[in-house]
């Protein structure tokens, strides 16, 4: 089993940023895609961004240019920098993993979630 632990959310003011950290620890052999997905009161969970073990990048066009996604495939760990934050960036941010064990099974695994509250 894959254990996801996100890091980093609070409350922050219109403008300020804050970054998310998601670290994975199981029987881990590869992690073949990364994520961040948010789900706010009332609203369906979307995705943030994404990013593959090579680099490419996908990220919501509401985040374009103001969040970035990175990873250090090392340590098994994801990232999400986010900067000039806006009231409707409130939500509850999920890490998400997809990758295999080291017996070569697939494996998705989610977070918990980090609470990300911008106040106007």
């Amino acid at each position: 089993q894959v254990q996801l632990v996100e890091s980093g959310g609070g409350l922050v003011q219109a403008g300020g940023s804050l970054r998310l950290s998601c670290a994975a620890s199981g029987s881990i052999f590869t992690i073949d895609t990364m994520g961040w997905y948010r789900q706010a009161p009332g609203n369906k969970r979307e995705t943030v961004a994404t990013i593959t073990s090579g680099g490419t990048t996908y990220y919501a066009e509401s985040v374009k240019g103001r969040f970035t996604i990175s990873r250090d495939n090392a340590k098994n760990a994801g990232y999400l920098q986010m900067n000039s934050l806006k009231p409707e960036d409130t939500a509850v941010y999920y890490c998400n993993a997809n990758g295999h064990y080291s017996n070569a099974r697939l494996f998705t695994s989610w977070g918990q979630g980090t609470q990300v509250t911008v106040s106007s």
